[in-house]
């Protein structure tokens, strides 16, 4: 490196996570994992790197342009660095726990490295938590994880939680009903992607008719059902709203007081999944916080789960009070420490004698102080 560079830089799409907000961070994915554990989904941890060949298997054949290579230097094989832990949890599922009872709950949280951020994140470095619901019948099963990753946003003070809910294999269905050749099912595909109603203007009248309606179905929930029922879409695409719907009915039921949406074109980001599919968002911040959804681990076995993006999320959670923290004098009682970490609160023990405890516990950034074996505010 040159000498000359400062040592605090970086790579882009990097940074360190300083007080208070790694802090935050963990605390609210220790709180996830909880309402994790509390709902039967047990913990799994898989490695950071694997070789390339499982990694980038199943759902993980998507992610290969975001993953990073390397040599193993023992095998001597190509290695990856994870950009996403769903297809790891895939591959335990599919492998050391094959013969595990069905349905089958995973909970996870760990780092993931990717080659490139975007403009609403970033970052190339971030924490995922989430879950993985596996051998369960649809819509029971995407219902569940609907409302469990609600839940657990309310657990961490995120109540203004609204869900996105998407077909990604729709516009695809569509396409081939309607008889479009690859290229313009590629072409219809971009252009909804991008929301680009004029970009349609090359197909013919009742083609381009029925794609802009798909485009125009987004939004509430009971304006966009209204709206899919008024399309002239094709048996098979019509069984797959149905499904769409009776999910919404039944998380709406679940979940009263959570905003629903319905974007049925939305498939950026949902390359791997295959059915009921969505998209968690919250006003605090602009990017989404978490995304799910139904995907296939392999040809006997489906999946859904959903994953919360720390990097955003820790950015919505809601500003704390400033943190409780005792300043203990120096000499004081262990005892007394102790008994007031027990009691709940943090404590800060002083290290120097002769001090003015009330303006140390200042400098320090301490909210009270043990006085007389009391706990008072900072004055």
């Amino acid at each position: 490196m040159n000498d000359t560079q400062p040592r605090s830089l970086l790579p882009n799409g990097l940074r360190d996570a300083l007080p208070p907000e790694a802090g935050a961070e963990a605390l609210a994915i220790a709180r996830l994992l909880e309402v994790f554990h509390a709902n039967a989904y047990d913990r799994v941890d898989p490695p950071l790197v694997e070789f390339e060949q499982s990694l980038l298997d199943g759902p993980g054949q998507v992610l290969s342009p975001q993953t990073f290579r390397l040599m193993d230097p023992v095998s001597q094989h190509m290695m990856g660095l994870r950009a996403d832990i769903t297809p790891q949890i895939a591959r335990i599922a599919a492998t050391r726990l094959s013969q595990a009872p069905r349905p089958l709950r995973l909970s996870y949280a760990g780092q993931v490295l990717r080659v490139r951020g975007n403009q609403l994140r970033p970052e190339r470095q971030f924490a995922q938590v989430g879950v993985e619901l596996i051998g369960a019948p649809e819509p029971d099963a995407d219902v569940e994880v609907v409302v469990l990753a609600a839940e657990s946003l309310s657990a961490i003070g995120i109540e203004d939680v609204s869900i996105d809910l998407s077909l990604p294999t729709l516009v695809p269905i569509v396409c081939q009903d309607i008889g479009l050749s690859d290229n313009e099912a590629s072409r219809a595909r971009i252009a909804l992607d991008r929301k680009d109603p004029s970009a349609l203007a090359g197909f013919e009248a009742s083609t381009r008719s029925l794609l802009t309606g798909l485009l125009e179905v987004a939004g509430p929930v009971d304006q966009a059902i209204a709206a899919l029922d008024g399309l002239a879409l094709s048996e098979r695409a019509n069984a797959m709203c149905s499904g769409l719907k009776e999910t919404v009915q039944r998380v709406a039921s679940a979940a009263p007081g959570l905003g629903l949406t319905i974007d049925p074109v939305e498939f950026r980001g949902m390359e791997y999944q295959t059915g009921v599919s969505f998209t968690i968002f919250t006003p605090r911040v602009r990017s989404e916080v978490g995304r799910g959804g139904r995907y296939e681990l392999n040809s006997q076995e489906s999946a859904t789960g959903f994953t919360m993006f720390m990097d955003a999320l820790v950015r919505a959670l809601p500003e704390a009070d400033r943190d409780a923290l005792v300043f203990i004098p120096h000499g004081a009682p262990p005892q007394s420490a102790a008994r007031i970490r027990s009691e709940g609160w943090r404590t800060l023990q002083g290290l120097s004698p002769d001090v003015d405890n009330s303006a140390e516990a200042r400098r320090l950034k301490c909210s009270h102080v043990l006085q007389d074996d009391e706990i008072v505010d900072v004055k």
